[in-house]
């Protein structure tokens, strides 16, 4: 596309969900609902049991696409790397898949902050990996996409988003 459009940057794109995936969350596909995971985090222990020192290695085959493509581009253009928020990412490990009313996660907020919390700290960590990787490895810029940033409230959203 960048060699037929005129167009002011190219981004390497992943799945958000690969993050969760690459912290042994298992996730798959299925035909009509999207990405799925089986065994969504509903405590504390399924937190603690998500590997976030390790999931970077997991994830190098996005920072070599992010080389690569940066590469090819000679620096005619700038590159944008790409993640999904903590928030948006903890929406879909907490519901175990898309939602209308994300019920499982609002619950949790409400009658377990300090659960999510702690969810939300581990998916920092380990989205600040995944970015600066992706600086290092090439991108001039990054994005973080927050899908579902507007389930918040305008006084719960410093809080967990």
């Amino acid at each position: 596309p960048l060699d037929r459009f005129d167009l002011d940057a190219g981004i390497v794109f992943s799945d958000i969900l690969t993050v969760p995936e690459a912290m042994g969350l298992p996730l798959r596909f299925v035909e009509g609902q999207g990405p799925v995971f089986d065994s969504p985090v509903k405590n504390i222990t399924d937190i603690k049991k998500l590997d976030a020192i390790n999931s970077i290695e997991r994830l190098n085959y996005v920072m070599e696409a992010v080389s690569l493509t940066k590469q090819t581009l000679s620096n005619r253009l700038p590159l944008i790397g790409f993640c999904g928020s903590p928030w948006t990412i903890a929406a879909y490990m907490v519901e175990g898949k898309t939602s209308k009313q994300f019920n499982k996660l609002r619950k949790m907020m409400y009658s377990a902050p300090s659960v999510l919390h702690s969810l939300l700290i581990k998916l920092t960590t380990v989205t600040e990996e995944y970015l600066l990787a992706q600086i290092k490895a090439g991108a001039d810029a990054i994005m973080i996409f927050d899908t579902w940033g507007g389930l918040l409230s305008a006084e719960n959203y410093p809080l967990f988003s």
